[in-house]
């Protein structure tokens, strides 16, 4: 599997494409402004590539702002959590409190739980329910590559907020990175939503929060 990564937003936020054998998938579309989806929209195009589906590892503000572009663009690719439909259904509401604009996502016909599998081009992604700095929170593994994107579950040097925010819980938050994202491996890489990539190994051995780890 092959990942580039954007960066965008006033938050800073990642934004992944994942493809292999000219599929793709599209992984939380932070791009917020014109020209921030243009770029993604030309990449797609230099590779020559067919997405295939539209992800989210949560659907807070940060990481759905390009969501309505996609999905004109792509039909019946938008997939999700069923716990992210009230913050996609607040979306505007979620916007006005952080003082910038969003043209509303639509609510999507098809979610992901734990275990179940997203499929693109010979890549099979499996999907893992990691809550606690959203109720919604899931992560995408791609075991034969060792990648994973892990939204804001687990960052470099840091872990998910879970102050300041609708229903998160920092025991739910340490339980789903403990039982879930570390017994991944120390040799898998992941993408974070914020900041650069990383490996479990690194934050296992350096990350202040997993000092127990």
């Amino acid at each position: 599997m092959k990942v580039q990564s954007f960066t965008y937003n006033p938050f800073m936020t990642n934004c992944y494409v994942c493809h292999d054998q000219g599929e793709a998938v599209i992984i939380d579309p932070s791009c917020a402004a014109d020209n921030e989806k243009q770029e993604v929209a030309k990449f797609l195009e230099k590779e020559n590539l067919t997405v295939v589906h539209l992800l989210l590892t949560h659907a807070h503000i940060d990481h759905i702002f390009g969501c309505s572009f996609f999905e004109d663009r792509f039909d019946d690719v938008f997939k999700m959590h069923d716990a992210a439909v009230p913050f996609i259904e607040r979306s505007v509401d979620q916007a006005t409190a952080f003082g910038v604009q969003i043209e509303p996502p639509s609510v999507p016909t098809s979610f992901l739980a734990e275990g179940d599998t997203v499929s693109f081009g010979s890549v099979t992604l499996d999907v893992l329910h990691t809550p606690g700095h959203s109720p919604d929170s899931i992560c995408f593994v791609d075991m034969e590559s060792q990648q994973a994107i892990t939204g804001d579950v687990l960052f470099q040097d840091s872990i998910g907020r879970t102050q300041g925010l609708p229903q998160t819980s920092m025991p739910q938050l340490m339980a789903s990175i403990r039982d879930k994202v570390l017994p991944l491996g120390d040799d898998v890489t992941i993408y974070p939503g914020h900041g650069p990539e990383t490996t479990i190994g690194r934050e296992r051995r350096q990350n202040p929060f997993l000092n127990d780890s």
